[in-house]
């Protein structure tokens, strides 16, 4: 009861508590004894966990710091190890001769003070931040991983290994299983999933072992601990055990694959190794494989692109082909086309490399050249398997190409995607294949040139004059302000987050196909498209720049002027 009473003083001092609220945060203790005061107040309070903490350091005479522009002393930093701070979640940032300041999420536990003053031998004094501010700079200023690091040089059970070639099968076996370096790489891993990481780089150079994250396009470089380099071998072996590959191979690139589980979804890894001067460079792609397929609603279409696509996607026959560089969304286009047209009276087949995402309710096959089975046989079985629409991963060379189009001739909608620099570049490449102009006509209903550009943060993002001297536009400016990248937090200070595509739909009428007939270069068909309403990559980028979603520089890196 004396409890609940000083629990009940200390909320109703914070001044941002209800009666009502308070009775609730009692009650969710009362419901959950091993619930801390500080849990129950931010899960029944009804305030954020920072507001939340803000007061609660106030009402107890606490400092609240505010992490994400607070610099720690590089003393007090050095004064923990990283086992003791990852172990209590906790941040040192100030110290003098006989005292410690650290920071933590909870203002009423004890077991971190008791920990630190047992390992610096100094008067601990608490300040107050949010988890996920700690949790940040924790991986900011000590690198992720750093406690399972630590722990293995402690063991002593690695050294300095430059070169591993001496690690038998067993050796490597016995090292991947050992608790640490399994946490390690798990630690990095998930770290890149929480970031939203497509791929991770592992690459070992002259005087350290260097991790990045590609996300939003962009690779960013992972803080991890300075003592990584002595450890690579360890930490290579480990992953390529993980991918079975053969850990006594290093002179040649190996291909493999890593399934597991994160936060209850199953992640799929594809696996490269590549030797290089210093070890083996290895890239892994995170791939979800029940992914959350983005609507065509969603994609960022205008009025017209969005028209001409919905009436593309929905032909009983011909084919659609999405081009663009590699990583520029191709495939998340094609799975919403996919799963706008879905339905139970429809048989779709798709021959993919590799199947990225599995969608339910149609018919997902893996390629697999080693044994013959590639794109162009996968068409040709498809055919004799009654499908309405057939998706084909890519079309690489004549044979497909020429498989498709009469698939789409006998009957069947056909998507697919092409590597060319832009819509109107498709018709010369498949040309350049050895097509004749006249079945590509018949066939082709459309193309679709896209690009990735980066979302401004809208948490950070800047309002600015636009100043036009350096730009030209078609058309007058839609606006005389637009936005620009600021940095956060939230944003990891790149002041984008997430990305959106640019589009340009060219569809193929009559004049269009009279043109490709005629073997018309790729820009007289861009122009015949301009002239019936069809927008440029840049002109789409310019629309979403005054829309605010993105910003000029991240437009004029991924278009070109035309």
């Amino acid at each position: 009861m004396q409890s609940e009473n000083l629990s009940k003083v200390i909320l109703s001092s914070s001044g941002i508590f209800s009666d009502e609220a308070i009775a609730r945060i009692l009650q969710g203790r009362i419901s959950n004894p091993s619930m801390s005061l500080k849990e129950a107040a931010v899960k029944f309070g009804g305030e954020k966990e920072s507001k939340v903490l803000e007061a609660l350091a106030s009402a107890l005479g606490l400092e609240y710091i505010p992490l994400e522009t607070y610099q720690p002393m590089p003393e007090a930093l050095t004064l923990l190890s990283a086992s003791v701070v990852y172990q209590y979640g906790i941040l040192p940032i100030r110290c003098d001769a006989s005292t410690v300041t650290i920071v933590s999420d909870n203002p009423f536990e004890t077991a971190s003070q008791a920990g630190v003053r047992m390992a610096c031998a100094k008067r601990v004094i608490k300040a107050i931040a949010p988890k996920e501010d700690i949790e940040k700079a924790i991986k900011r200023y000590y690198g992720v991983g750093a406690d399972a690091i630590e722990k293995m040089i402690e063991d002593g059970r690695y050294s300095i290994d430059e070169d591993f070639g001496s690690l038998t099968k067993i050796d490597v076996n016995e090292a991947g299983e050992e608790a640490s370096i399994v946490k390690f790489v798990n630690q990095i891993i998930v770290e890149a999933d929480r970031q939203g990481a497509t791929d991770i780089h592992i690459e070992p150079q002259e005087t350290e072992l260097r991790i990045r994250y590609r996300i939003d396009g962009m690779l960013h470089k992972v803080d991890v601990p300075p003592q990584l380099n002595r450890l690579k071998s360890a930490i290579i072996s480990r992953i390529k055990v993980m991918a079975d590959l053969d850990i006594a191979e290093k002179r040649l690139p190996m291909d493999g694959r890593i399934s597991i589980r994160i936060a209850g979804q199953d992640i799929d890894i594809r696996v490269s190794t590549m030797p290089a001067a210093y070890g083996e460079s290895i890239s892994l792609r995170l791939l979800a494989k029940a992914g959350s397929f983005v609507k065509m609603d969603d994609l960022g279409f205008n009025a017209r692109d969005f028209e001409v696509v919905d009436k593309i996607i929905h032909r009983p026959n011909g084919i659609f082909l999405v081009t663009g560089p590699t990583g520029s969304g191709k495939s998340t286009s094609l799975y919403s086309f996919l799963s706008e047209v879905n339905k139970i009276d429809v048989r779709i087949m798709t021959a993919e490399d590799p199947i990225e995402y599995h969608m339910p309710g149609i018919n997902q096959v893996q390629m697999q050249p080693e044994i013959g089975m590639d794109f162009a046989r996968a068409l040709r079985a498809f055919l004799r398997q009654d499908p309405d629409i057939i998706m084909v991963g890519e079309i690489r060379d004549k044979e497909t190409a020429e498989i498709a189009i009469n698939a789409s001739l006998t009957g069947h909608m056909v998507f697919s995607t092409l590597h060319t620099n832009d819509a109107a570049g498709a018709f010369p490449r498949l040309i350049d294949m050895g097509v004749e102009p006249f079945l590509i006509a018949s066939a082709v209903a459309g193309v679709m040139g896209q690009r990735l550009c980066r979302r401004l943060c809208p948490k950070c993002r800047v309002e600015v004059p636009l100043d036009m001297k350096y730009y030209t536009l078609s058309t007058p400016p839609k606006s005389d302000k637009i936005f620009e990248p600021h940095g956060c937090d939230s944003c990891s200070r790149t002041g984008y987050r997430g990305r959106r595509a640019l589009f340009e739909v060219l569809e193929v009428d009559e004049e269009i196909e009279r043109a490709i007939v005629a073997r018309e270069n790729a820009t007289q068909l861009r122009n015949i498209s301009l002239s019936k309403g069809m927008k440029t990559l840049r002109e789409d980028g310019w629309d979403k720049i005054f829309a605010g979603v993105t910003s000029i520089s991240e437009v004029l890196r991924v278009t070109e002027d035309q």
